[in-house]
């Protein structure tokens, strides 16, 4: 509910959110006792040079992923000048980049890092539904950026009309409900499939195209449900960010102000970025779970938009944003006045003592 709270959602949504979590710990619940033994996640295993080189880089980029992102949250909600819809919505993406790389990447490091590559089946079930439903998540609020990016550029005389409050919080309500929701239910379904005692995840996570060839049935079905809610929460996103942005190409060819030309490019160019990072590398295990590419590169690109693309949002958004960096200034500003008052002031309490 603090999570609600924080990013400003309908009352309505967080009960959804709420419930579907009590929903899934059953669900998890159920898993845990029925799958039995601890599973084993093959990763990286069969290259340890590499896995040393990569527990390095995966760790550094954690670390900046939780700075970065940290940063956003903090500079977002304590600059006024910054409470604005395209923000908020920033808000929400650094707030699920930090959750979503924090359910996967501290046990890519143990992993990674010690023999030991096992997962018990509780805490694969908890990573495969947190996962699924913060990158599904993440998938939708692109969109809603693209379109807070269309109202800005394509109606800017009307864009506080139409991106009010209660408009904002209820697209990112959407976003949130759809990442629960498919989680909801492709996670669901795939616990509940048989396993016949495999333990062994070709992969570095527990992500549901690893964990359906697991099965000992026939999966074409869960195939097929798979690729369907990809169209759904991959390729409809990303048609609407095209369609926006096409409209946006649109306006910006009408301009003829080289410093409104850098002004609409600079708003719309650091989500186009991150949409190129996270799609682009999402849409081919997604998409197409069975190819030969995703299958002996799967791994790599699933570290792409796991842990890279959460690294790169907060510096892709900073170091291209004006607004950022003049409230990072602002804030750091801030706190060494408020330092420089609190020496000050201990200084004239020992001066009188």
């Amino acid at each position: 509910m603090a999570m609600c709270l924080v990013l400003s959602f309908e009352p309505s949504t967080c009960t959804f959110i709420l419930v579907s979590f009590l929903f899934m710990s059953k669900a998890m619940k159920t898993s845990n006792e029925s799958w039995g033994g601890d599973f084993i996640l093959v990763g990286f295993s069969d290259q340890p040079q590499l896995e040393k080189i990569l527990f390095v880089i995966v760790l550094i980029s954690y670390l900046l992923t939780l700075m970065g992102n940290t940063a956003i949250i903090l500079v977002s909600c304590l600059d006024v000048k910054l409470h604005t819809p395209m923000y908020y919505f920033l808000t929400n993406l650094s707030f699920v980049d930090l959750c979503f790389t924090t359910t996967i990447v501290p046990q890519l490091l143990w992993n990674l890092h010690g023999p030991t590559k096992t997962i018990t089946p509780l805490g694969c079930a908890i990573q495969l539904y947190l996962s699924l439903a913060l990158g599904s998540t993440e998938c939708v609020l692109l969109a809603v950026m693209a379109y807070d990016r269309y109202a800005a550029v394509c109606r800017p005389l009307h864009y506080a009309t139409v991106m009010h409050p209660r408009l904002c919080q209820s697209l990112a309500g959407v976003a949130w409900l759809s990442g629960v929701g498919n989680t909801l239910i492709q996670g669901t379904i795939t616990l509940q499939l048989p396993l016949c005692g495999n333990r062994r995840i070709y992969h570095f996570f527990c992500e549901v195209p690893a964990m359906i060839k697991l099965a000992c049935v026939d999966i074409h079905a869960n195939e097929v449900q798979l690729i369907i809610a990809s169209l759904i929460l991959l390729l409809l996103p990303l048609t609407l960010i095209l369609v926006s942005y096409g409209y946006i190409a649109q306006a910006v060819m009408r301009i003829r102000s080289a410093q409104a030309w850098r002004k609409a490019l600079g708003t719309c160019g650091s989500h186009l970025l991150v949409v190129s990072l996270f799609y682009g590398t999402a849409t081919v295990v997604y998409i197409q779970p069975n190819s030969s590419y995703a299958h002996s590169q799967g791994k790599f690109i699933t570290l792409l938009y796991t842990v890279v693309t959460p690294t790169l949002n907060p510096l892709i958004y900073t170091l291209r944003n004006e607004d950022v960096k003049g409230a990072l200034k602002r804030l750091v500003a801030k706190s060494l006045v408020f330092q420089a008052q609190s020496s000050f002031t201990s200084l004239l309490k020992l001066l009188n003592d």
